[in-house]
């Protein structure tokens, strides 16, 4: 009879099975569409110090499949084919999404990317939720925001949520998305 609990025990529910999620990924994971996507593979590497996983291109060199690791994290990227219903932001000249990414150093990750060819479109600042924090656009039309935890005294937290309050409230925002014909 014990033996019989014990396989019992052991049985888990549906609900509480891991999904089949391959090792090294999160639940999600960004996919990114761009126009060069070798090129793109090499600026994150240069950018953001990615790890170059997996790289599958057509005979003409447009990337059918690039897997990079940025840190703790997996990125996926190809090139835009003729017939998909995916676009890529330098296509389209927008974008709806930001990429975030943690640094334990903002200042030295920050210089990295800009020295790579990222544009800044909101410099590097003390946020007032405490956070160094700042955005950029790739040469391929992707939004990133870097940032590190930072302490920083209430008073100056306050007076600084105060200051983005009123912007806010004048409808200025703090940041100026450039077109895409300006990077």
């Amino acid at each position: 009879m014990p033996s019989a609990r014990r396989k019992t025990r052991a049985r888990r529910t549906p609900s509480a099975r891991r999904p089949s999620i391959p090792k090294g990924f999160h639940t999600v994971t960004p996919s990114l569409a761009v126009v060069g996507g070798v090129a793109a593979l090499e600026f994150y590497k240069k950018a953001f110090g990615a790890k170059e996983l997996q790289r599958q291109v057509t005979p003409d060199g447009k990337l059918v499949h690039g897997r990079l690791r940025i840190g703790d994290s997996m990125v996926l990227l190809a090139d835009v084919f003729r017939g998909s219903d995916r676009a890529a932001p330098s296509t389209v000249e927008t974008t709806t999404v930001t990429l975030h990414i943690y640094t334990d150093d903002v200042e030295k990750l920050w210089n990295r990317a800009v020295d790579a060819g990222a544009k800044v479109t909101m410099p590097l600042d003390d946020m007032f939720w405490g956070e160094r924090y700042g955005h950029l656009v790739d040469p391929f039309g992707h939004h990133w925001s870097l940032s590190m935890p930072i302490r920083m005294s209430k008073k100056v937290r306050e007076e600084k949520q105060r200051q983005a309050m009123r912007s806010f409230a004048k409808g200025d925002l703090p940041e100026k998305v450039p077109s895409l014909t300006d990077i």
